[in-house]
């Protein structure tokens, strides 16, 4: 079993086993903690030996964290909005001694590519903001509204960075909900990355979907495959092979 470096524990934190490479988590109960969603996207999202991979809206550093033991991505650079997640983040690599290879920026998504330059990335990913910023917000400046609703970014702001970020030929990776997929085809497309490969995630096999994964591609032609679904459960609380593969446990 690999020793952790001790790090200390604000209130309300604790400790997340992620079961891949010894590796593990800070989160905290007053902060959105990381789901399915994040899981799906790390496997989804694939980065070469020597490709930088920027993740916007990191949270608490979660994709870098699983996207270095899952891929050969050589740089994973986490930025985020929230000093208290930054903070959360930056210990978690630091506990899993991962400093040399993920590195955890405070900033606005909007100003990634003023942070970081253009053309700083062969790979982006974005678990972004789900709900439209007016969509039952009780608290909007809380941690968990600002993770979860368009308050800071909205699915604009995101793409449009995701450009400016990726060099040519570059690839974008996100998850997001159904509802949002017209408007992703449009903006993608707005903004010069061409859709290359969709995947629908369904709960059961004969319920609908209610996530997608994306893929695409900056400056691509167009052209997109349409993935077999991914079928969460085969049974209630039993998950499928291929979801069990993407938890690394196949």
């Amino acid at each position: 079993m690999i020793q952790k470096m001790p790090i200390k524990l604000n209130d309300n934190e604790s400790i997340v086993d992620l079961e891949r490479n010894g590796y593990s988590i800070i989160q905290s109960r007053d902060y959105f903690c990381f789901g399915m969603d994040a899981v799906l996207l790390s496997s989804w999202a694939q980065a070469k030996e020597g490709e930088t991979v920027v993740d916007l809206g990191t949270g608490n550093g979660i994709i870098p964290i699983l996207m270095e033991a899952k891929t050969a991505a050589s740089k994973l650079i986490g930025i985020e909005i929230q000093p208290q997640s930054v903070d959360m983040a930056q210990r978690s690599v630091e506990m899993n001694e991962q400093q040399d290879k993920i590195q955890i920026i405070s900033g606005d998504i909007k100003e990634a590519s003023q942070i970081l330059g253009k053309n700083a990335a062969e790979v982006v990913v974005t678990n972004p903001p789900y709900m439209k910023e007016n969509s039952g917000i009780s608290n909007p400046e809380s941690a968990k509204a600002i993770a979860r609703h368009e308050i800071k970014c909205n699915l604009e702001d995101v793409i449009k960075a995701a450009s400016e970020l990726l060099k040519p030929s570059g690839r974008f990776y996100m998850i997001n909900r159904p509802r949002r997929l017209t408007e992703t085809f449009v903006l993608m497309n707005q903004y010069g990355i061409e859709p290359r490969t969709l995947k629908m995630i369904h709960p059961y096999v004969d319920k609908d979907a209610n996530m997608f994964l994306i893929e695409g591609v900056r400056g691509s032609k167009s052209m997109i495959k349409v993935e077999e679904p991914l079928i969460v459960y085969k049974a209630e609380n039993e998950y499928t092979d291929e979801l069990l593969q993407m938890y690394g446990k196949r």
